[in-house]
């Protein structure tokens, strides 16, 4: 029986620079050295057609920051050959959670396309994307650094991502969304501050109770943030 085919993760950017080092640690580094997942960073100024390299131009019916052009972004998929998701990081688009995270852990290849400067042409989002995606409600610099968060929640769902399954099925979110309970190691006590008895018990099912009670709590607590 052969191995599956690694997840493809394709990365648009015009800072390919800024992912050498946080694709090669941890456990999205490790997963790449193990053959699970494949990443490629492509520079978006190599499909510029001008000497300066520009991706960028001024906005339609005037105004401030600059528009970064249509024509790099489509050529740069081009080049790709992709039939996988295809996502432009963008503070309009809808925000990533845990679910997305597992649809696109399932998929052979996925496309980030990273932003800059003021916008992204609109037509990159109407006709080339097939999904705009947020990290939050929030403006970034640029799409580097939702790519590299959006590809870290995937990578770590991948079979064999993570060594123990255990520890991936008790984080927050992986269980019908619900959060997970509050974490203890040693020492029992710091300055004055308990480790909750019932976790050094030993009594396993009272633990579990505990956790399942305190996961439920802070999951109603958060829906009132």
């Amino acid at each position: 029986m052969t191995d599956p085919a690694p997840l493809k993760i394709n990365i648009v950017t015009i800072f390919p620079e800024f992912f050498r080092d946080p694709l090669a640690t941890s456990i999205i580094g490790r997963a790449a050295q193990n053959r699970l997942v494949d990443y490629h960073v492509v520079d978006l100024r190599d499909f510029t057609s001008d000497s300066h390299r520009t991706v960028d131009d001024t906005p339609y019916g005037g105004g401030s920051g600059m528009v970064m052009k249509p024509e790099p972004f489509f050529e740069a998929v081009d080049s790709l050959n992709t039939t996988g998701p295809i996502i432009l990081l963008s503070a309009r688009g809808e925000v990533f959670d845990h679910s997305d995270a597992v649809y696109y852990s399932m998929q052979t290849e996925l496309t980030l396309l990273c932003g800059h400067y003021k916008d992204v042409d609109q037509r990159v989002a109407d006709h080339l994307a097939t999904k705009e995606i947020s990290v939050g409600r929030f403006v970034l610099s640029g799409g580097e650094i939702g790519a590299l968060v959006i590809t870290d929640a995937i990578v770590r769902l991948i079979p064999g991502a993570i060594g123990d399954h255990e520890s991936a099925s008790g984080d927050s979110f992986y269980n019908d969304g619900q959060l997970s309970a509050p974490s203890y190691t040693r020492p029992p006590e710091y300055r004055g501050y308990q480790v909750p008895e019932v976790l050094r018990t030993g009594d396993h099912a009272k633990i579990a109770s505990w956790r399942d009670a305190e996961a439920a709590r802070l999951s109603d607590k958060r829906k009132n943030y």
